[in-house]
């Protein structure tokens, strides 16, 4: 194992180097223009030390940072780095009945993310409800159905406040973080496609925009069938809408086997709801409390599994701040069946 020498080391060594190729010269004299010279090479060569340590990091993925780590996904992934996705859905405007909205009409919430109108849109009957889509990809542009957007320019005969219809908006997802890719890199490095092997349908599943865990159930559904299911954690909502399986299946359709009946579903979320009593009892530690069940619930709950009790005790023991509880609820490991999924429920403090 080679151990990177320090500077001090590496001044030493060029002062001992100097030393000993002009015999009778002190190369450690503050002063001296031999110390001087033994810095100057001591330093540059510190500097190439640094240089290589970095590089050494970035010749394999594990340790790889953006950049590199962007290569080894083009050279490993059919989707490398996922994209950002813009959020989509419908608003509802009120007016004048025949009056037209542009179709690019400028949207702002209010918290500034903006979004445009799909299609051009007549109001009838006082309203008409219209596709927008945010202007900026992200995970942002996600709204819950009743958010206001108001119509940046005003269009006479249509109130400007419009309103976010039913289903929200929704689909918007952040660029994928270094931590993603290079686990889908190094998945892929130790299991390379096999042509519709377990691990290929959920490397597919994963290569989708906003998925982040899949699953896979062969011959769920008979003899050459193949039940995909999957989550998008990061969104308001892990649990996937239709449109988002739809996309998935599309996706897999595309490069699954022609012999296999794919099915992509979403899971049905089952909340696992909580009875606490925390020492202290103050906001900080049940936040902290909350997020590790919900850590632990993100690591451990998949369809037809189980939640163990003990993995929920020891979620709350290592909460911040917590010294002591006790739990009412759940009294023992929650078990689901078939496609079922543990979601964090609703938490009872006592």
């Amino acid at each position: 194992m080679f151990t990177r020498p320090t500077l001090p080391t590496l001044i030493d060594r060029a002062q001992g180097d100097i030393e000993a190729n002009l015999p009778g010269t002190d190369a450690r004299l503050r002063r001296s223009n031999l110390n001087v010279m033994a810095r100057l090479i001591a330093g540059t060569s510190h500097g190439l030390h640094g240089h290589l340590a970095w590089m050494a990091e970035q010749i394999l993925p594990d340790t790889a940072e953006t950049d590199y780590l962007d290569r080894w996904a083009t050279l490993w992934l059919d989707q490398p780095r996922k994209a950002a996705v813009a959020a989509a859905g419908s608003v509802t405007f009120t007016g004048t009945s025949g009056v037209i909205v542009p179709a690019g009409t400028s949207l702002l919430r209010a918290d500034g993310a903006e979004y445009t109108t799909d299609a051009e849109a007549t109001i009838s009957a006082g309203t008409v409800t219209t596709a927008i889509t945010a202007v900026k990809p992200g995970a942002a542009g996600n709204a819950d159905a009743g958010v206001t957007v108001t119509i940046t320019t005003p269009i006479a005969g249509i109130t400007s406040a419009a309103t976010v219809a039913a289903g929200g908006l929704t689909g918007g997802t952040d660029i994928e973080d270094d931590d993603d890719l290079r686990a889908r890199v190094i998945a892929r490095m130790k299991a390379p496609p096999h042509g519709g092997a377990v691990f290929d349908y959920e490397t597919w599943a994963l290569e989708v925009a906003g998925v982040t865990r899949a699953w896979v159930s062969p011959l769920e559904l008979g003899l050459g069938t193949v039940t995909v299911r999957f989550v998008r954690d990061d969104d308001v909502s892990l649990i996937p809408d239709a449109g988002e399986v739809t996309t998935v299946q599309n996706y897999i359709d595309a490069r699954r086997p022609v012999t296999a009946a794919v099915t992509v579903v979403a899971p049905v979320a089952v909340p696992l709801d909580f009875g606490i009593a925390v020492t202290p009892n103050t906001a900080a530690v049940k936040a902290a409390v909350e997020a590790e069940l919900t850590d632990l619930l993100r690591r451990e709950a998949e369809p037809g599994g189980t939640i163990l009790l003990s993995h929920v005790r020891e979620a709350i023991s290592i909460a911040a701040g917590e010294t002591n509880y006790t739990m009412t609820a759940p009294a023992a490991d929650v078990t689901h069946t078939t496609g079922q999924m543990a979601t964090l429920g609703a938490i009872t403090w006592a």
